[in-house]
């Protein structure tokens, strides 16, 4: 990526780590209950259906809250936001550790684990609002790439809940919490974009956009893709292969980790090539990557495919959220937060979809293909509403209309809404 010193010093790099760690960490938490499910199903003897449940259960519910977490940060700030729900997640983990004793227990558990999974429009927003809009994409993608959070968890919670139960995991992520915290606390300043003075309506006003609603679509693709792997790779591979818990977390975080780095990649390629661009090119490779994994034929083709499928998915959130700070330049927290809440619930579809394939049909094949038929609709309506944006708010291929002075809107721009809507 060239000319990164140039980058740097466009921006606060402090903000953009502490912003990386905090969503690292909030990931991490987010899908303990995956990464620990193997554990948790032999404990209760859980079926099929009840392990997919458990599995999306705090992904679901970190979906409902990551708007109202966004809206709380435009009136207290992104900084005190995420601060707030760091310590809000150190409490859930001691309740996790003290209290989660059956099923019920773990259901409850994965409520609070959502806790978590809200951070995802306060971080992107805090890690970028420092940055002209031009290197947007990749400070998004950057603090963004705090999603490799899954790959911590499928490899370390696996090896703990082992070693000391499974119930102990949740102790040891609570106090690990408090180390974002402080970076958090001590290093991060609330950047100079946020707009003082408007009414609730002005910042909820993307949820009725049908520019936000095109968004939500592709990011139920590409976050819900990802998030419904990574949370359910464990489960697939034993059910698949016969592979210990134990091993299946190597596939798992290796195939996580390449989709959670290329993200940063998705990002600095919209902005030179234009997220519109750069989205299309990569739902190409997911439609493809998931058809050729729902016939894959071995375990070793099986996870050079489903390395694919996470890299296709990771540009192709990076390469999205390239295009939120332009259409909502005053708003970008809540925009962000509100793509993220209803693009999350694919990650709540995709484990069930894969379960109820197995179970009725005995092979995971038709879960792959329904998913790709999903991201092939989308694509469709992609191609056809972005000729409506260009010139509006984004030039063509989607790439920075306009370049302005931090915290600024630019020209055209209703403050807090962004565009008005194409006509």
């Amino acid at each position: 990526m060239a000319n990164i010193k140039t980058f740097m010093k466009a921006g606060h790099p402090p903000t953009l780590f502490a912003s990386f760690l905090y969503f690292d960490f909030c990931f991490a938490v987010w899908v303990l209950n995956g990464a620990m499910a193997p554990f948790i199903t032999k404990t209760y003897g859980l079926s099929k259906e009840q392990a997919a449940f458990m599995i999306s259960l705090p992904t679901l519910a970190g979906a409902l809250m990551r708007f109202p977490l966004g809206v709380m940060s435009q009136y207290i700030g992104r900084k005190n936001a995420a601060l707030v729900e760091m310590s809000c997640i150190m409490m859930a983990m001691a309740y996790g550790y003290f209290r989660v004793h059956s099923y019920d227990g773990v259901l409850a558990m994965g409520v609070l684990l959502g806790i978590a999974g809200a951070s995802f429009g306060v971080a992107l927003a805090l890690g970028s609002g420092w940055f002209p809009p031009e290197s947007k994409g990749l400070a998004m993608g950057i603090a963004g790439a705090g999603n490799s959070g899954t790959a911590i968890a499928t490899f370390f919670a696996p090896q703990l809940a082992k070693a000391y139960g499974w119930q102990t995991v949740y102790g040891f992520a609570g106090l690990m919490m408090m180390l974002p915290f402080f970076v958090m606390l001590f290093l991060a300043k609330e950047p100079p974009d946020r707009e003082e003075g408007h009414s609730f309506l002005d910042h909820i006003r993307c949820l009725w956009q049908p520019d936000g609603w095109m968004f939500n679509a592709v990011y139920i693709i590409t976050f819900g893709g990802f998030l419904g792997l990574a949370t359910y790779l464990p489960t697939f591979f034993h059910d698949q292969f016969g592979i210990d818990q134990s091993e299946a977390k190597y596939y798992t975080t290796f195939a996580v980790l390449m989709g959670s780095g290329v993200r940063v990649v998705g990002g600095w390629l919209a902005d030179k090539l234009g997220g519109i661009v750069a989205v299309s090119v990569v739902f190409m490779g997911i439609i493809g990557a998931f058809l050729a994994t729902s016939a894959a034929p071995s375990l070793g083709i099986t996870v050079g495919l489903l390395v694919c499928c996470f890299a296709a998915l990771g540009l192709g959130n990076g390469a999205l959220f390239q295009l939120v700070p332009l259409r909502w330049p005053a708003t970008a927290a809540v925009a962000g937060s509100m793509i993220g809440e209803i693009g999350a619930l694919g990650g709540a579809i995709l484990p069930n979809v894969l379960a109820y394939s197995k179970q009725h049909s005995g092979s995971y094949a038709g879960g792959f293909i329904a998913f790709a038929g999903l991201a092939t609709l989308i694509l469709i309506a992609l191609r056809i509403v972005q000729r409506f944006w260009i010139g509006k708010w984004i030039a063509p291929g989607g790439r920075a209309l306009v370049s302005t002075p931090y915290g600024q809107v630019p020209a055209g721009y209703t403050a807090g809404a962004g565009m008005p809507d194409p006509v």
